[in-house]
């Protein structure tokens, strides 16, 4: 799934009962678990200024890489850290720790061949499934329009919210990312 989906589906609902900062931690639970992703991409294509094809076909399945991502996208460490803040009570950290495990769940199902070790440290075994979010070869074309459709839903969840004009415009900025990215996915990207 794509990262504004992530983040507007994580705030609209582990942010529903909450003030506008709960729904701020919502939002950074829901990215905690892609920014490795963003950083090691990153400083790879912009610092480093190494090939796009080299960083997503060599850099992004290289042992390192792989071993970063099966940390930040455990089931066992996020549902860890949801279990610890339920009992401690905190709101934010609620918020923050259920929209990270929300966000794994939401991205287990939807990954074909770029998947996440998410039984790190237990076991490296990564699930294949047969759907992808992204890949057209599987089922992108039905399962991106159905991710845009939810997280429209979430986001005018949130617009609902009237939680300020800063809000709003984060919310209405990750919509249109959301929409843009869909239509990247669906038009220019293939595994064809």
């Amino acid at each position: 799934m794509n990262t504004p989906a992530h983040l507007l589906i994580g705030a609209a609902l582990m942010g529903r009962k909450g003030s506008a900062g709960i729904v701020c931690a919502a939002f950074a639970g829901a990215l905690l678990p892609d920014l490795s992703l963003y950083l090691l991409a990153g400083s790879a294509l912009f610092v480093f200024r190494i090939p796009p094809q080299i960083v997503f076909d060599e850099l992004y399945f290289s042992r390192t890489w792989q071993t970063v991502f099966a940390i930040d996208n455990s089931f066992l460490l996020w549902g860890a850290l949801f279990g610890f803040a339920l009992w401690r009570g905190v709101p934010w950290a609620i918020a923050m720790t259920g929209a990270a495990l929300l966000h794994l769940c939401l991205d287990f199902p939807l990954h074909h061949d770029d998947g996440r070790a998410h039984f790190w440290p237990l076991s490296g075994w990564v699930f294949q499934s047969p759907l992808s979010y992204w890949d057209r070869d599987h089922g992108a074309m039905w399962l991106a329009p159905l991710e845009a459709f939810v997280a429209t839903l979430a986001a005018i969840a949130l617009w609902q919210r009237r939680f300020g004009p800063a809000m709003l415009c984060v919310v209405a900025a990750l919509f249109m990312a959301e929409i843009w990215v869909v239509r990247q996915w669906l038009f220019f990207f293939t595994d064809s």
